[in-house]
Parts: C-alpha cells; structure tokens; sequence
C-alpha cells in the first residue's frame, strides 16, 4: 500500500505486514532477488568486497554498485573493483569537516538512470545530500528504498524525519536497530543483519596446550591514536605474567608506540602490516586476540579462527559478538578494566580454548557474510511489489 510523506508529496511505498516475519535468525540460505539491485556506498572498503560480491550471487537481474573515493585524511584503503558485482565510480564532493560534514555524490541520477534498478539501498545518514535525490527518483517511480546503517543518534531531529521515507532500514546491530526505532521508524520496517566481514569459517581449529609457555596476545589493526594499542601495552605491563604481545598493522602512530613500548613493555614484537599466510600464521598461533580502542573488524577474523576476544565497547556492533561464552568487553579508554580483563583470561589458560571454540560457533551460526547477505535479500523481497 502507499502512504505520503509528511515532508514531501513523494509516495513512500510501505510492506510493513510483509516484514514483520523476519528475524536474523531465522533467514533461509536459498533466497534470491530477481531483479536489478542498485547500492549506493559514500566509499567501498576493501573489506566490503566479499560481502557486495556474495550479495550479488544473489540479485539475479544484477547488482550495480555506486561509490567515491575517501577523504585523504582518512584510514580507508578503498576498493578499485568487484569480482561478482558492478562498481559504478561516482565524484565525492566533500562539504566542511568534523561534526559539519556533508558529501554530495555528483552523476548518481545517471547512474540510476542507465541501472534502471527495482531496489535501492542507500546508507541511511542524512548527511550524504545526494541520497534524498535518489530516494525521490525511486519514489517517483513506486519504488522501494532501503537504508542501511549503524543506527541513529540521540536528539537529532533531522534524522527522525529522513529515516520514516525509507521503507526498511537494516540495522549493523541489535543496537543499531533500537536506535532506529527509538527515532520514530515503525517497527515492522526495522531489521538487522549483523555486520560480517567473513564467510562461514572452516571447522573448529584445536588449539593443544601449552603449559609452560607464555600466552601470546594479538592485535590487528591500523596503528592510530583511537585503536588505544597504548592502553594495551600498558595493561601488559600491570600483569604478573609477562604475555607474548604481537602487534600486527601500520599507521601514524607507530613510531610513538614502539617508544612506548620500550620504556613499558619491551616484549612487545611491532610486525608491521601482514595479510594472506603471514597473518593467518599468527591467528592460528595466538592464544587470545584483543582490541583495546574503537573499530576494527578484525575481531572476526579472530573469532572465524577460533580466538576468544577481549573487545572494548564502541559502535554496538561488539555486543552482538561477544559475550561471557567468547571473551570480555571492555569500556573504552579503561585501563584497570583492560589489565583486569587480561588478567582472568591468562589465569585459566584452559578455559581459553572453549572460549575459543565459542567464538567459531558465533561466526559459523550468526555473523559471516553468507547470513548477512540472505537477511538483506529477505528484506528486499518483503519491499518489492510482487
């Protein structure tokens, strides 16, 4: 049925009954799209190809998706292609900075134009200007929109009324999808799929004991200020038993952590950027993967190789994957809970492979790319007219 807008004459096309049977645990892994999928993107990650590439092995009239460059400034290692999907390159036009940020994507009306798409999804912020265009263009047209996004924030008005023109929105988490509703979305148009970076992992790896030997700690990730790899080290150096710390990536902080690291925690190995072998090697190796700042979705890659996590708490997502079963959250920014987190892990190195082996289920069951995909083309079937 359709419904206005209160903000505009647009008909928002509404299948809220259709949606309500959906639940991320319950996806069937034999859906298909049939009709041409088009996805707007302000940047594509390269840790977004698999999950765009497997997502369209499900669109069968195809997918086409619809992305700029980042800013210089940011630690985004953007993508050049897609092995399944089209990538359409769009022109970012940059607005202001820091809490004004606005982006335009020019040529995004020739896009939709030439793709001629039955579905749009569209990352849900308000502050990418071009998206409310091309939510009309499939409006005019009796033509659903899908938003997708981490969530919503408190207080901001704005935000309330572009996110009631969309006619779902799929959430990064259970917490994300609180948000969502808390801003007025009705609630049948609200889903989530919990934001993967990995396909279903190989079976359970057995980590054998190693009694006698010092526990080795892991990180992964880009080396900046906000990945508080500095909390870590210190943490290190509060324990009574003196880990085997290996720090993996690359980034404008290192030099400033290994000088830390020589006066607080000289054990610390700095292994600059690995992938491939190299990396999967140390995963395989470690006995406990930890992330002390915000981002980083390298914990599932650990969790994929059957690591228990400690985590700190950032955008909602961690929540969904982990739990007293896989590993420890922590606050952001708390040192004493950090060091108190290491410290339980390390005293019952035992327990540390059944939590390991938690982490694999996690993965295997609930959060890999495969199941992320489905919910999305679930969604996508409840919206599109039959």
């Amino acid at each position: 049925m359709e419904g206005l807008c209160r903000r505009h004459s647009t008909p928002v096309i509404s299948y809220g009954a259709r949606l309500q049977f959906l639940d991320n645990e319950e996806v069937s892994r034999t859906a298909n799209f049939a009709g041409r999928l088009a996805v707007q993107q302000r940047v594509l990650p390269a840790y977004r190809v698999p999950f765009f590439d497997q997502l369209a092995r499900h669109c069968e009239g195809g997918l086409s998706l619809f992305a700029g460059e980042p800013r210089g400034r940011e630690a985004i290692l953007p993508a050049t292609r897609l092995e399944v999907a089209h990538l359409e390159p769009a022109r970012n036009v940059h607005i202001l900075g820091g809490p004004g940020y606005l982006c335009f994507q020019t040529g995004i009306f020739d896009w939709l134009n030439a793709w001629d798409p039955q579905a749009l999804i569209l990352e849900a912020n308000p502050r990418y200007l071009s998206n409310r265009r091309a939510m009309a263009w499939m409006h005019q047209r009796a033509r659903p929109v899908v938003g997708w996004g981490l969530g919503a924030p408190r207080g901001h008005f704005f935000w309330r009324g572009y996110l009631r023109q969309f006619d779902a929105l799929i959430a990064y988490s259970t917490q994300g999808a609180e948000q969502y509703r808390a801003a007025g979305v009705p609630a049948e148009r609200v889903h989530f799929a919990l934001n993967a970076v990995v396909g279903p992992p190989p079976p359970v790896m057995r980590r054998p004991g190693k009694s006698g030997e010092p526990a080795k700690l892991l990180f992964v990730g880009r080396l900046q200020e906000r990945k508080r790899v500095d909390l870590l080290l210190q943490a290190c150096d509060g324990l009574d038993l003196r880990p085997a710390l290996w720090i993996v990536g690359e980034g404008p902080a290192r030099l400033q952590l290994e000088r830390l690291a020589q006066r607080v925690y000289p054990a610390a190995q700095f292994m600059g950027a690995l992938q491939g072998e190299s990396l999967d090697r140390l995963f395989r190796e470690a006995d406990l993967f930890v992330l002390p700042g915000t981002g980083g979705l390298a914990v599932q890659q650990a969790m994929a190789h059957s690591l228990p996590v400690i985590v700190a708490e950032a955008d909602g997502t961690q929540r969904d994957l982990v739990n007293r079963d896989n590993g420890w959250l922590v606050p952001p920014g708390d040192l004493a809970a950090l060091t108190g987190a290491l410290r339980a892990a390390l005293s019952k190195p035992d327990r540390l492979t059944e939590m390991g082996a938690a982490s694999h289920r996690i993965v295997a069951e609930r959060v890999n790319i495969e199941i992320m995909a489905d919910t999305f083309v679930k969604v996508l079937e409840a919206v599109v007219p039959r």
